[in-house]
């Protein structure tokens, strides 16, 4: 029997909905919406609410915020708004009282019976609409949970899709667990047996699954978010939406217990409402002016910074005070550890559209208290800036996009690249030299989400997007790829032999160059996307982590599994200065050396260079010597203080006779080695 719910006028603070011993408070910031309507529902799918409380602006309102406390309601209540005013997209505003909106503080959402179109056709879409989810979530039992604080220079990241994870019938998980926050669960013990210290999950804000141009399929990446406090409910287990949140939190806290970070990919540049043909889910609805950037063509056009239909007004009061909300809330009561930053740039713009000095956002992200501990990283472009190298602060770490770009084509023996490669080898410090922050604030990596795996990127020179509906038009057409002398698979020996010392290649430089390495989900086993690199639609084989291939490339896995144990347990890999750059009185020394010592060969041809770590702290120098040559050339090696060099990473050698970290490969008794083409040594030196 339905129980009468006793309202009031309620409060302005805090935003969202709100548990008390008595009952629930519900506010959202609405400026020019004439009335105001809280729905309740007892299931996703009823055609009609419970129950309905119309605000009184007299009443229920404080300044631009309106609210109501509602006594009796309870945790797990599933609610919408619908929001009258002016339907006027000239002036910006697009209120539509016929659509139940999402609030955007929902901690969780019920998308049971959600239909995206009829959120964009006119009528009555309650039926079908999302609702939103009152949240406590006081109860969970952390048993003593913390952020863990790595630093950056003790930092491998693995970033992974949470769903694409376990979601392949070759992970050996069951049905109801693959492609879950429990399905990641189950395999943290593969990630610990990697060295992995800290995951970035592709976004894990609830999305829309059905934002994509084809509806034959679906949004895979997430990068379409509708409720930013709220986890993907899809990538849950369990079915109910408070289950979601306690299954999210089971995951932290199990990634945790095993020494690993959790990062977040975070979407705070635009939403799944697309442009003015785009459906009202919630921010459209409530106040469209103020959360988004329009045109200043008197049409209501959405400007778009993003490529995806609409830019959010990262600094307007309103959206700044949300965003803050939201990563405090992911910090406090999520225990999540920090962020990357999608498109950051698109919040270095006004309310204008227009890139400014001092974003007010950035900023209070930067100097946060409650972000203090948490890592902070970048993508430093949006569509129409490109400011990598040059992004605010002292703590915002930055996805490293020339060291992907000049590590590819170097790699692939492109000329001209010797100057810019000596570079990225240093962090970058050409990019991020002038700036106060130690070196492994450069991100680097080879490949990300976003483009080929590396698998493809050594088995294809174009891309193969024709599965995305879009006839091979999306997607980077230039990839810096090299496809070994055949276009995908092959079986000529010599190929697949290339191919293999190229990945090796690629993964050596990622984990001896300074600044802090990131390796893409899969790349140790070789996992490939059949040469998509614009994998954003394909849940399913296509985008997802085949585990048979760890079987197939368990000599690559462990020559990882040893390159990620030499990164963390070698001193000069841990250095928070840039080398060559003094630091407490101490100073790693670098010299750059060609086939002769200390000459090394600068030219535009040039496709090899060497170069030697010494810090008189350790008892080791370090030797390392990149061959891109078609050639073998014979490297110089030092003799100054130094024993016998050994050899422990020789990339031109197959499984695992490429590293061995329980005993050198080889002991070097004369002072030169012979280096096959496009090859990559790793010497240590141990003083006499």
């Amino acid at each position: 029997m339905y129980k009468e719910i006793i309202s009031s006028a309620g409060q302005s603070a805090p935003l969202g909905a709100t548990v008390t011993p008595d009952g629930v408070n519900f506010c959202i910031f609405s400026k020019n919406a004439t009335a105001v309507e809280l729905l309740l529902f007892d299931a996703a799918d009823h055609s009609q609410p419970i129950d309905i409380f119309r605000l009184d602006p007299d009443f229920n309102k404080t300044f631009y915020y309106w609210h109501i406390f509602l006594a009796g309601v309870k945790e797990g209540q599933l609610y919408g708004y619908r929001v009258y005013g002016p339907n006027d997209p000239p002036a910006g505003l697009r209120f539509d009282h016929q659509k139940v909106l999402v609030d955007p503080y929902a901690k969780a959402l019920e998308m049971g019976t959600y239909n995206r179109q009829d959120a964009i056709d006119p009528g009555n879409n309650c039926a079908t609409a999302i609702k939103s989810v009152v949240v406590d979530g006081s109860d969970y039992d952390w048993e003593g949970d913390v952020c863990l604080k790595h630093p950056f220079s003790k930092t491998i990241i693995y970033e992974m899709h949470v769903g694409g994870f376990t979601k392949h019938p070759s992970s050996g998980l069951d049905d109801q667990v693959r492609g879950t926050y429990q399905g990641l669960i189950e395999k943290i013990p593969y990630l610990k047996s990697l060295g992995i210290t800290s995951v970035e999950l592709l976004p894990v804000f609830q999305f829309d699954p059905y934002d994509v141009p084809d509806q034959s399929l679906t949004n895979y990446w997430g990068y379409s978010p509708i409720a930013m406090f709220a986890p993907h409910s899809a990538y849950a287990s369990a079915e109910a939406p408070l289950g979601v949140i306690r299954e999210f939190k089971d995951m932290v806290k199990a990634l945790h217990k095993e020494g690993i970070e959790v990062i977040l990919d975070v979407v705070f540049n635009h939403t799944a409402e697309g442009n003015e043909d785009g459906p009202v889910l919630s921010f459209k609805g409530l106040e469209n002016r103020a959360y988004y950037l329009l045109e200043k063509d008197n049409k209501g056009h959405y400007q778009n910074h993003s490529g995806t239909g609409n830019t959010l007004n990262g600094n307007h009061s309103i959206i700044r005070r949300m965003i803050m909300d939201c990563l405090r809330y992911w910090v406090s009561e999520m225990h999540i550890d920090g962020f990357r930053f999608d498109l950051a740039s698109v919040l270095s713009r006004d309310e204008d559209g227009h890139p400014v000095e001092n974003p007010p956002i950035l900023w209070e992200i930067e100097s946060d208290p409650v972000l203090a501990p948490s890592k902070i990283i970048a993508e430093a472009w949006d569509l129409g800036q490109y400011q990598l190298g040059s992004f605010i602060g002292d703590k915002w770490a930055e996805w490293n996009g020339m060291f992907r770009d000049d590590v590819r084509s170097f790699v692939k023996s492109d000329a001209g690249l010797i100057r810019p490669i000596a570079d990225r080898l240093l962090a970058s410090k050409d990019l991020f030299g002038t700036i106060l922050r130690d070196p492994n604030r450069s991100i680097n990596f080879v490949t990300c989400h976003d483009g080929f795996t590396l698998n493809d990127l050594v088995s294809y020179n174009e891309k193969h997007n024709e599965a995305n509906g879009e006839d091979n038009r999306d997607g980077h057409n230039e990839n810096h790829s090299w496809n070994c002398g055949h276009e995908g698979p092959t079986e000529d020996p010599d190929i697949v032999a290339l191919r293999q010392k190229q990945m090796r290649n690629f993964l050596t430089l990622l984990m001896v160059a300074q600044g802090t390495p990131m390796l893409l989900m899969g790349d140790e086993v070789a996992n490939t996307q059949f040469g998509n690199n614009n994998a954003y639609c394909q849940d399913n084989e296509i985008g997802w982590l085949n585990w048979d291939a760890m079987k197939e490339h368990q000599d690559l896995s462990t020559f990882v599994k040893n390159l990620i144990q030499l990164n963390l347990d070698t001193p000069y890999f841990q250095e928070e200065s840039f080398w060559g750059v003094s630091k407490d009185g101490h100073i790693t020394h670098i010299d750059f050396h060609g086939t002769k010592l200390f000459e090394p060969d600068w030219g535009h041809n040039s496709r090899s260079l060497a170069f030697s770590l010494d810090n008189n702290r350790y008892r080791f120098q370090l030797f390392i010597i990149v061959n891109m040559y078609w050639e073998s050339l014979r490297f110089e090696l030092s003799e100054d203080g130094i024993r016998h060099w050994h050899l422990l990473v020789d990339t031109s050698r197959d499984g695992n006779q490429a590293f061995s970290l329980e005993a050198p490969i080889q002991q070097i008794n004369e002072y030169s080695i012979e280096v096959p083409p496009r090859t990559v040594m790793v010497l240590k030196g141990n003083r006499r």
